[in-house]
């Protein structure tokens, strides 16, 4: 027997250290497709919507896709969102050739990468959000899909929300990093919630970021196929689907296992315990608070709304 073939598949995880297990034998095998990112000459800057797990990543995908195909008509004709705005970060899981043409420019990339371990250069759209919302939101999304439901405890979870998912890093660090760029050209901020509230002027802000000649018959289309309805609609275009595949053949998860990323409603906190809630607040005390001086994520997201109207 090799180590590309294991007597048996090792499925949901039941654990911890099952769903590293899981992940390692997602990543064996060859990867003949494989083509890492190259930024492209100098003068045609990418867009990298690089915000942490569970942040409206996908919404921004969507957003950013709908823009740039607006003239015509926007797009549809996908499988995974992340087929047409790439995730860099699950490129050799997927074996995936980031090389490949895009549907229209500007060229756009998923990632939860902080600033430091991007390429340099590019522009970059980042969406934050409230840690404990986004701990409640990542348990939801990977609980019965990666993890056999109920198998690990929303208490449990820590180990695997301080690791940011693939290729990411863990929230405060993320954090830190695209809050040290909040004055920068290059970068667009915003929290999350904003952009949920605010969603017209957020695609507006998007759109002149990206240097996206916006009609009112784009910002309708883009407007309409932004929202949750729509979304939930054809949530099969939403739900990792490349992703779904790899773990089925290689690890043996059913891709019948929900890993929708558009939830019928929105994560809200009554879900996490509060020995959770107070081991967040403490590391937010230890590392935000002193770089940032916020003593909590929403006195940092009024900093950033108050950047946005001025």
């Amino acid at each position: 027997m090799t180590q590309d073939t294991p007597t048996a598949l090792p499925g949901q995880a039941r654990s911890i250290e099952g769903f590293g297990e899981l992940m390692e034998f997602a990543s064996r095998g060859e990867r003949p497709c494989h083509r890492p990112y190259r930024p492209r000459e100098e003068g045609r800057r990418d867009v990298f919507i690089t915000s942490w797990a569970k942040s409206g990543t996908t919404m921004m995908q969507q957003m950013f896709h709908q823009l740039r195909m607006g003239a015509a008509g926007g797009d549809m004709d996908f499988d995974d969102i992340s087929r047409v705005v790439p995730w860099d970060d699950t490129a050799y899981l997927l074996d995936f050739d980031m090389t490949a043409p895009q549907r229209a420019e500007p060229r756009g990339f998923k990632s939860h990468r902080e600033y430091e371990r991007l390429p340099a250069g590019q522009r970059y759209v980042v969406t934050l959000r409230d840690p404990k919302e986004t701990y409640v939101s990542f348990y939801r999304f990977i609980n019965g899909w990666h993890i056999e439901d109920g198998s690990v405890p929303i208490e449990g979870f820590m180990p695997l929300w301080m690791g940011g998912g693939p290729g990411g890093t863990d929230y405060f660090t993320h954090l830190l990093s695209w809050y040290a760029r909040r004055g920068e050209t290059d970068t667009l901020l915003m929290p999350y919630r904003w952009v949920v509230k605010n969603r017209e002027r957020a695609l507006r802000s998007l759109a002149a970021f990206c240097d996206i000649a916006l009609t009112p018959e784009i910002e309708a289309l883009a407007m309409e196929r932004t929202t949750r309805e729509f979304m939930a609609a054809h949530k099969d275009c939403f739900d990792d689907g490349m992703i779904c595949r790899v773990l089925e053949d290689k690890a043996g998860v059913p891709a019948s296992s929900d890993s929708s990323k558009v939830q019928a409603s929105g994560s809200t906190l009554d879900l996490l315990p509060p020995a959770i809630a107070g081991e967040i607040d403490a590391m937010w005390a230890e590392r935000i608070a002193p770089v940032t001086g916020h003593a909590d994520f929403a006195s940092l997201a009024a900093e950033i709304e108050t950047r946005l109207s001025a």
